[in-house]
């Protein structure tokens, strides 16, 4: 499986979203696990990287599709506390295919979930393994990102393509004008690099044309 550097201490692979492997102050942090269809691949990365602990950003299925995986092979499982109940199977609700709850209520179940023992809270301000935990949420009520030096992996508050960075369709958001709200507060971080879990990297820059174009 290639791994390609995208900046310092930091390594990414594809399983549909972005999966991040992060390597500072002697520990190691895997964040997001891609869809179930990626199972074997995540299988391979998980044991060949051996991370201290695996964090998801948020609980949908593109995100969170093996943690399942991990917490078998005993690792812990770190996320907001707002995403535990759809972690866990408590709750079922994705927004995808959007406008067909019933779907995707449906794809939820398919899915197996993460045990609640194995699962530590992670909140705004806490600092993992030398990354700042960071609040984003609008896609989901308790999607995080991390930052570090200029850094920010930056979940879906922020998808790249061809022509700079958006927003995630409104449809798939939890509450799309806090999402928009969000998207503006990374414009105003002391940042280089977003590093977003769909695309590329985006600067700086591009994050802020995004935002003067959305308030306009």
């Amino acid at each position: 499986m290639k791994i390609l550097p995208a900046a310092s201490g930091v390594g990414v692979t594809t399983l549909y979203a972005n999966v991040f492997l992060l390597s500072t102050a002697g520990k190691r942090l895997l964040v997001d696990t891609g869809t179930v269809q990626h199972a074997p691949a995540f299988w391979e990365l998980l044991r060949a990287f051996d991370p201290d602990a695996v964090l998801v950003t948020h609980s949908h299925v593109d995100h969170a599709g093996n943690a399942f995986l991990a917490a078998r092979a005993g690792y812990n499982v770190l996320a907001h506390p707002l995403e535990f109940d759809r972690l866990t199977g408590v709750s079922h609700e994705l927004p995808y295919p959007a406008g067909q709850p019933r779907i995707g209520e449906m794809v939820s179940r398919l899915h197996p979930k993460v045990p609640a023992s194995r699962l530590q809270a992670v909140d705004a301000g806490e600092t993992v393994y030398g990354w700042e935990v960071v609040p984003l949420s609008g896609h989901t009520d308790g999607q995080i990102g991390l930052r570090r030096g200029g850094v920010l992996l930056a979940a879906d508050a922020l998808l790249s393509s061809a022509d700079g960075a958006h927003l995630p369709r409104a449809a798939y958001n939890w509450n799309n004008e806090i999402a928009l709200q969000t998207l503006k507060d990374i414009a105003q971080m002391d940042l280089h690099t977003i590093l977003p879990s769909h695309g590329g990297a985006l600067t700086l820059e591009q994050v802020q044309a995004r935002a003067v174009r959305d308030d306009g």
